[in-house]
């Protein structure tokens, strides 16, 4: 029981971290969201394998738990910080899934998951403290018609955004939809669990997709913001549109080649599934 005590940190992390600055959200995010999955992996699976066995439907329900929590909550949001990080919550949610799953191919895609999830959040986290910092609002219901005054902040908010909702070709898109077929190949789980896992996991990625098309459309269009005084908002310079494109370009790398990813991680997943638990 005290192995599983590594989601605590994923946890906290995910609660408390829209209460924080925009720079501590992207450390957060980006590194510290993933320590719980690591110790899942590392500790967990690699040294109390047996615990790891006992206790994984928990982590499962764990994780299915977490995805309709996250969308349900995420519906009436209005702060944007806390809505983003409501996402993430769905995406460590199929995280948790794959690692309870207990099979290569949801190990592996739980990984890649891992090192998309960083890659996407971290640069959410840094265009909405971007966006926030020129407009000086929080709130998406002060929000609208920003992406006329600040096109380069719109197209990589846009750009991002597409990834976390797993459009093909982009890292999430991999990551998310074959940590379905480790919890359907997963022999340690009945046909009924197994659905109805797989309808919430759907679910999940069904409404992600809903609310962040709804935040950006609450964000970058309409006129609301056209009718505030001094409203001359400053867009993206070099040094964000550097950091962007720096960090775009593994989400894009990875979508359309993931084996450069799973191929440090294959033979090591199969090594502990082998020695751990095909005895």
């Amino acid at each position: 029981m005290l192995s599983n005590c590594q989601l605590y940190p994923t946890y906290m992390v995910t609660r408390y971290s829209w209460r924080a600055h925009y720079s501590i959200c992207i450390l957060l995010a980006g590194i510290l969201l993933k320590m719980g999955a690591y110790g899942l992996i590392r500790i967990n699976i690699e040294l109390l394998p047996h615990a790891h066995s006992i206790f994984s439907p928990w982590l499962v329900i764990v994780g299915t738990i977490q995805i309709i929590y996250a969308a349900s909550t995420s519906l009436g949001q209005r702060n944007l910080k806390k809505e983003n990080s409501l996402f993430f919550c769905i995406s460590h949610g199929f995280i948790i899934i794959g690692i309870g799953s207990i099979t290569d191919v949801g190990l592996n895609k739980a990984i890649l998951q891992i090192l998309s999830h960083g890659f996407i959040g971290a640069a959410l986290f840094f265009l909405v403290g971007t966006s926030c910092d020129r407009i000086r609002l929080i709130y998406l219901n002060e929000m609208g018609g920003t992406s006329i005054p600040m096109p380069k902040i719109f197209t990589m908010f846009s750009s991002f955004s597409m990834a976390s909702l797993a459009l093909p070709g982009m890292s999430g898109f991999v990551a998310e939809s074959t940590v379905f077929f480790g919890i359907i190949t997963s022999p340690k789980y009945l046909l009924m669990p197994k659905m109805l896992i797989t309808f919430v996991m759907a679910i999940g990625m069904i409404l992600t997709p809903i609310y962040l098309l709804a935040m950006s459309h609450q964000m970058f269009y309409g006129y609301k913001l056209f009718n505030v005084q001094n409203s001359n908002f400053m867009d993206s310079g070099l040094r964000e549109l550097f950091v962007s494109i720096c960090i775009f370009l593994p989400v894009i790398g990875v979508g359309i080649y993931p084996d450069f990813i799973l191929s440090l991680s294959v033979e090591k997943v199969q090594a502990i599934l082998s020695n751990y638990f095909n005895r």
